[in-house]
């Protein structure tokens, strides 16, 4: 094979440090203007800052084999070479300002006027439209690539003559566990040819076992309203299950089902010491840092979700508990009647009714978080800590790379479980796409674990105007 000379932009190295190793037996070359650029991020105290400084680590090492400008051999075949601009050369770029990504694309030209077969590498969408208006063949970076229509969901679909449904386990169930499509704690949706409705959920255990899911029995009046919201829960409530990821659009339910699991698990059945819940900061303005008050103060703001859900499941519980009362009272006074019936007339007596009070030691956040029941913590505060029996519920992770995910996971202890929930379609981190976030590497690196299990659901269960927003904008 011919060798090839990749020249990597800046954004690539901040996504991952490790991509200098990722390019084989070929050249790979590293402009000066891109270390300048890594410069100004190393004192971010941020993962930006974190991989700047990796890149400068790694860098420093391999100085020690020899000089970089000349050329390094690297372990892995390869060649890596820092670049400095031409001050003598004539090409004239067709650009007005000479800003860092102008200089990157003239060295681009640079090496191609030399003979090189030169690929740009970078997670800029517009400087790879630039580097291709050139001429000079430009792609995104592509390690750990997911494509969207063969990322991993988790379930299949799957439609039977409706009589199969009635047996314990339909034929078609050993027909997929023989082809060997199936994944272990993989969903199979078994519906009827002729309605939908009609249907069963069965999660494979591997080899040829498959366990039927039934909806769980909550102390508050909450259930499964889709076959994926049932396929969620059956796996946030499995002990045995140690990281799961849910994916899908807004108001699918996914930080909802993670809430209710984690909450019922832990107040109700003491699985857990305690939930733990947190999000990136990943603003469409400013963030935490401009906002008044101390962390606790700054968060509320980034938890509003997480306080809605659980209001949410606070007020049906609400809403039982009064039914159950209701219920009490009317039996209560059926009794008092029949027994006064003939001496006093009919009776009148009522029972008061508790308030503030919910099934299950259920109450409202900042009663959760002062019992020690609820934590609410920023990412940033999590990196070398050690994390044991508690629900772990980390939202919106499609703004995380696969790296930052890596340092999360990691930190997760003894008898804890840890929920990974997002969106990989509504991403605000300017160098991650559907590809490359660490939702969907991470889904796609555990798939077939015995401690993992992964959905996608699709169905919004919010409102109608949110399913609709969801289709058309």
């Amino acid at each position: 094979m011919a060798q090839k000379t990749y020249l990597i932009d800046t954004n690539v190295l901040l996504y991952d440090p490790q991509s200098i190793f990722a390019f084989d037996e070929h050249l790979l070359c590293i402009p000066i203007i891109v270390l300048e650029e890594l410069d100004t991020f190393k004192t971010e105290r941020s993962d930006r800052g974190r991989n700047a400084r990796q890149v400068n680590r790694i860098l420093d090492r391999l100085r020690e084999r020899g000089s970089l400008r000349e050329g390094v051999a690297l372990e892995n075949g390869g060649m890596l070479k820092v670049l400095f601009l031409d001050k003598n050369s004539n090409i004239c770029l067709p650009f007005e300002e000479k800003n860092g990504d102008n200089c990157i694309l003239q060295s681009c030209l640079e090496l191609k006027q030399q003979g090189h077969n030169i690929k740009f590498v970078s997670k800029d969408l517009n400087a790879r439209v630039k580097s291709d208006v050139l001429g000079i063949e430009a792609q995104d970076y592509l390690k750990d690539r997911v494509t969207n229509e063969h990322f991993y969901q988790g379930w299949k679909r799957v439609q039977v003559p409706s009589v199969q449904l009635k047996r314990e386990f339909p034929e078609i169930l050993q027909s997929l566990a023989e082809e060997k499509v199936l994944t272990k704690n993989e969903f199979i949706l078994v519906e009827s040819n002729h309605n939908s409705f009609n249907y069963r959920v069965f999660r494979y255990l591997g080899g040829k076992k498959f366990r039927s899911v039934h909806h769980p029995k909550f102390v508050w009046p909450l259930e499964a309203r889709n076959p994926q919201q049932l396929m969620a829960l059956d796996l946030l409530l499995d002990q045995s299950i140690n990281l799961v990821t849910l994916f899908g659009p807004a108001g699918t339910g996914k930080t909802f089902l993670a809430l209710l699991a984690g909450l019922h698990q832990t107040l109700v059945h003491d699985d857990y010491r305690k939930m733990l819940i947190s999000r990136p900061v990943v603003p469409l303005g400013r963030d935490i840092g401009y906002l008044p008050g101390d962390v606790q103060e700054k968060l509320h703001s980034w938890m509003l979700p997480i306080y809605d859900n659980i209001e949410f499941i606070v007020h049906h519980a609400a809403i039982g508990q009064n039914m159950r009362l209701i219920q009490q009272e009317v039996h209560s006074n059926d009794e008092y009647e029949k027994s006064c019936k003939g001496k006093h007339g009919k009776g009148n007596k009522q029972k008061k009714r508790s308030k503030g009070h919910f099934p299950g030691g259920l109450s409202h956040v900042d009663e959760l978080v002062r019992r020690g029941k609820l934590s609410l913590e920023a990412i940033t505060y999590m990196r070398g800590r050690s994390i044991p029996y508690q629900f772990i519920l980390i939202d919106e992770v499609q703004n995380l790379t696969p790296h930052e995910l890596k340092t999360l996971i990691s930190r997760v202890g003894e008898g804890s479980k840890i929920i990974l929930a997002g969106d990989p379609h509504q991403i605000d981190c300017p160098y991650l796409d559907f590809s490359s976030n660490g939702l969907v590497v991470v889904s796609e690196r555990f798939k077939g674990e015995r401690i993992f299990g992964s959905v996608y659901l699709e169905q919004s269960e919010r409102s109608e105007l949110s399913e609709l927003t969801t289709k058309l904008l």
